[in-house]
């Protein structure tokens, strides 16, 4: 069915690499006006690497059929530049100020917060998931690090036709934690937690409510204080609702069948609550850097979060298509929450016409964000990935991102 295409982590990205109010400082869930730091295009002309990468936007944005592409590229914490092509809506044209939704970022976030919270020493990464939610499906089996890890065993609701068919039918539904689990727990796992990797979103709706129970605070203001404040990430913040706050970079769909407005579709089911977001480019690109450098880390736990034990594991069984239990190899993996492809750190999200890409690349202090907006005849992959793929190849052409 069409809808498998809006997950919020782009699955078939990592298949073939390897593989969701603005106020002051910070968007919150009010939906507030957005604060003063407003992200604007490079000024003066382009030229050297700036232009190269117009250039390759706007022939992508062409080639691909694309309505919008926003993207800002960094080098050395250095600005390169900051632009946006095409429109938002007919007339409206893109800017780098609007909002989109940027959901697997949330999950990038959530493994480091989690990881924060066991150098606290307020939790183990081996805890049983028992300990903290005793309720939730097989949680004497499951532990924190295999929630973060996606290496649960646990169905992946998005997958189900149940959902994929109520969700067709009424995009603009809001969904419960509950409701999205049940989905997933009606399913037999997939295979004994720890011994296969499969992305599933019931891992980090999971996840998200441990973080609570552990630190005691609501997940929106977790992130709040733990990640947007310290990377001033003040164009960020959960939108669990329809609702963008303005200005709104607009997406179009055609998922159901018919190419259609889909900006306001729900997100609800996406990922845990309090972790649903929206950033802008500039967010986006510095998220890219905090996350590619660890800054929010230690360097022992940025480790763990670039590898958490996933290299080696995913093969297929007879419970477990080679579609679904994916191979991770040392050069090609999922880490806790974020995606590792030739020493790139990535994540790679989509959703209702959206597509999104924040990478970064150590070795040259490399980081690249790009949106984009699909147009009628764009193609279903996500296209914000080819678009940093060239980037990547006009400036760091010995380490070229290579996603399929």
């Amino acid at each position: 069915m069409r809808c498998t295409r809006t997950v919020f982590l782009s699955l078939a990205g990592l298949a073939a690499a390897l593989l969701p109010a603005a106020g002051t400082p910070a968007l919150t869930e009010s939906a507030a006006g957005p604060s003063s730091q407003t992200c604007v295009s490079s000024a003066g002309p382009a030229r050297g690497p700036a232009r190269q990468v117009l250039d390759i936007a706007e022939r992508a944005r062409r080639e691909l059929g694309l309505n919008a592409v926003t993207l800002r590229v960094s080098s050395r914490g250095r600005e390169v530049v900051t632009a946006s092509r095409g429109e938002s809506m007919t007339g409206v044209a893109a800017d780098p100020s609007m909002h989109f939704r940027t959901g697997s970022v949330a999950i990038v976030y959530m493994g480091a917060v989690l990881l924060q919270l066991v150098e606290e020493g307020k939790a183990s990464l081996d805890d049983p998931v028992s300990r903290w939610l005793p309720e939730a499906p097989h949680a004497s089996e499951i532990t924190l690090r295999m929630l973060g890890s996606s290496t649960s065993g646990l169905h992946d609701y998005v997958t189900d036709p149940k959902f994929l068919a109520e969700f067709e039918a009424a995009p603009f539904r809001q969904w419960t934690p509950d409701e999205v689990i049940a989905i997933a727990a009606a399913h037999p796992l997939w295979y004994e937690p720890g011994t296969n990797w499969s992305y599933s979103h019931a891992n980090f709706q999971l996840l998200g409510a441990a973080l609570e129970k552990i630190s005691g605070l609501s997940l929106n203001r977790l992130l709040t204080e733990r990640v947007y404040r310290p990377l001033g990430l003040d164009q960020t913040g959960n939108q669990s609702t329809p609702q963008i706050p303005d200005p709104v970079l607009h997406s179009f769909s055609s998922d159901r069948g018919t190419y259609e407005e889909a900006t306001f579709w729900n997100p609800s089911w996406t990922t845990a609550p309090g972790a649903v977001l929206v950033q802008d480019i500039c967010d986006l690109e510095r998220s890219a850097r905090a996350i590619g450098t660890g800054e929010l880390l230690s360097g022992q736990s940025f480790r763990t979060q670039l590898n958490p034990g996933t290299v080696g594991l995913g093969h297929a069984t007879s419970t477990c298509a080679a579609s679904v239990c994916l191979a991770n190899t040392e050069a090609r993996h999922f880490g806790l929450g974020v995606i590792v492809v030739d020493d790139w750190i990535l994540t790679n999200p989509s959703f209702g016409g959206y597509a999104a890409i924040q990478a970064y690349l150590p070795s040259q202090h490399l980081s690249i964000a790009v949106t984009v907006t699909k147009g009628p005849k764009s193609p279903e992959h996500n296209s914000a990935e080819t678009i940093a793929e060239r980037i990547s190849a006009a400036l760091a052409p010995d380490h070229v991102l290579t996603m399929r």
